[in-house]
């Protein structure tokens, strides 16, 4: 992968210049260390144009399924070969440490492959229609341009489970990058590139607001719109789709509930809450931010999460012993200083961290955080922060759990910890939630779909389901009778 630092927009097979550039933040100095291009939306209609033009073209529209498999099959060996080199980028440019960003990108070529395996699994259906001189069935055919906007955390990933599916659908893409931390898929154009693509089927760009953004998402070549990010950007987005009608998913925030009961493996289960909401520095659409904890149990666990939370390791997230690196923006770090202190002003008691961690003055550090909480009132509780800060607090019994679980209008994954099974399988049809996870958290697969309820989204990422979101059906009527149609205007 060479001039990896040459960041370029990808157009209709070509890697071009934006419209302007902007320069990125190492979070880890807090200082520019790149210069990145902005597309306008003249930018932005020649990448949907190209896609729509590619759509119909025979060198793409013509393939089969299996030869678009193939071209996946190649896309995954070559994310799988330059794994380190996106990981170092993503690492730089978004402040994930190393050894996360190395193991999940080595991961998303597995997302790849699945899908190439996907391609040539899209089945139609005879129907057996009440008619007994006709033929009838069902074709599906993909949907048309895509219009996947992604956010910087986890970018890679979250790239692989909208186009996976959509190429392998047959459909073609416009993949919009954040303007933060662009880099790994600017990176990773190339690849796509290499691995031979028609020109216009991918096209990969980054941008600001309205003039990216807006334009992409309220395209009218665009025909669905998948997106990933926060609820007040989603309900932009819902509102551009209004001028093309293109059928759109949603894959939100969260404000994840953990719940621990008395029974549990308390060691077990302080290890999968630490993973859950201090990996990644807090930064994730699932983090597990709300620990309710049976009474019974919690003054026990919580000592055992301080303990844990003290431990970490924060400092430069491309060295491999860093267990916590630096928060993308400063934005956020504000944000969660002003939430920690309106929610002492609540009430809620700091267990531990709340700060700047001491010697680390440059970039936008913030300690794992631990507050004890009366309530879901409290706003560190109520509000999805993005960064390291847990909220814990303390239920007598399965019904408060359940009530205190629920009380939130995000719903996108939850954690059960607890030896009974038949607790277990009551808490799980009971909890709103698109994800439940059972004595572990986090666990992610290409074969298992995720979305969330309510305000956590519309729609469901990964699994074999997926590819069906890519598609649209057309109905096919054959009439198999030799004997001529009746004239309609003549009465027997």
């Amino acid at each position: 992968m060479s001039g990896a630092d040459d960041f370029r927009l990808y157009i209709d097979g070509a890697f071009v210049e934006g419209g302007s550039r902007f320069e990125s933040l190492d979070p880890s100095t807090g200082r520019p260390w790149a210069s990145m291009p902005a597309a306008t939306a003249a930018d932005v209609d020649r990448a949907v144009k190209a896609a729509h033009r590619a759509f119909g073209e025979p060198a793409w529209a013509g393939l089969t399924a299996s030869q678009r498999g193939r071209l996946l099959l190649r896309l995954a060996d070559l994310v799988a070969a330059n794994a380190a080199h996106l990981a170092e980028l993503e690492t730089r440019d978004t402040g994930k440490i190393i050894r996360e960003t190395r193991a999940q990108i080595g991961y998303v070529a597995e997302y790849y492959r699945y899908f190439a395996g996907l391609a040539d699994k899209v089945e139609g259906a005879h129907l057996p229609v009440d008619k007994p001189d006709m033929e009838a069935w069902l074709r599906r055919e993909p949907i048309g341009v895509v219009a996947a906007v992604v956010p910087w955390n986890s970018q890679l990933f979250l790239s692989a489970v909208k186009l996976g599916p959509a190429l392998a659908a047959g459909c073609t893409v416009v993949l919009k990058a954040s303007e933060e931390g662009p880099a790994p898929l600017l990176a990773f154009a190339r690849l796509v590139h290499e691995a031979g693509f028609p020109p216009g089927v991918v096209n990969i760009l980054t941008g600001f607001g309205e003039e990216c953004g807006r334009t992409l998402t309220a395209h009218p070549l665009v025909a669905r719109v998948a997106f990933t990010g926060g609820p007040a950007t989603a309900r932009h987005v819902v509102r551009n789709t209004a001028e093309n009608l293109a059928y759109t998913t949603l894959e939100l925030g969260g404000k994840s509930p953990v719940m621990v009961f008395a029974d549990a493996d308390l060691e077990s289960a302080a290890n999968a809450i630490v993973a859950g909401i201090f990996a990644a520095s807090g930064q994730s659409c699932v983090a597990g931010s709300r620990l309710f904890v049976e009474r019974a149990v919690h003054d026990r666990l919580l000592a055992l999460l301080v303990e844990k939370a003290r431990r970490i390791r924060i400092g430069d997230p491309q060295d491999p012993a860093t267990e916590m690196g630096p928060l993308a923006t400063a934005r956020q770090r504000s944000h969660i200083e002003a939430t920690i202190a309106a929610s002492l002003a609540a009430g809620a008691r700091l267990v531990t961290g709340g700060g700047r961690p001491e010697g680390l003055d440059e970039g936008i550090y913030f300690q794992p955080t631990i507050l004890s909480c009366a309530g879901n009132e409290v706003p560190c509780a109520a509000e999805e922060l993005f960064g390291p800060v847990l909220s814990v607090i303390a239920f007598d019994g399965e019904e408060e759990a359940v009530a205190l679980a629920n009380d939130s209008p995000f719903g996108l994954a939850s954690g059960i910890f607890t030896r009974d099974l038949t607790r277990t399988h009551r808490l799980i049809r009971r909890l709103r939630a698109g994800i439940v996870w059972v004595n572990t958290y986090r666990a992610v697969s290409p074969i298992v779909p995720f979305g969330g309820y309510g305000q956590s989204g519309l729609g469901r990422e990964g699994g074999a389901e997926s590819i069906r979101d890519y598609t649209r059906t057309k109905s096919v009527w054959i009439r198999t009778s030799d004997e001529p149609i009746a004239d309609p205007f003549v009465m027997r």
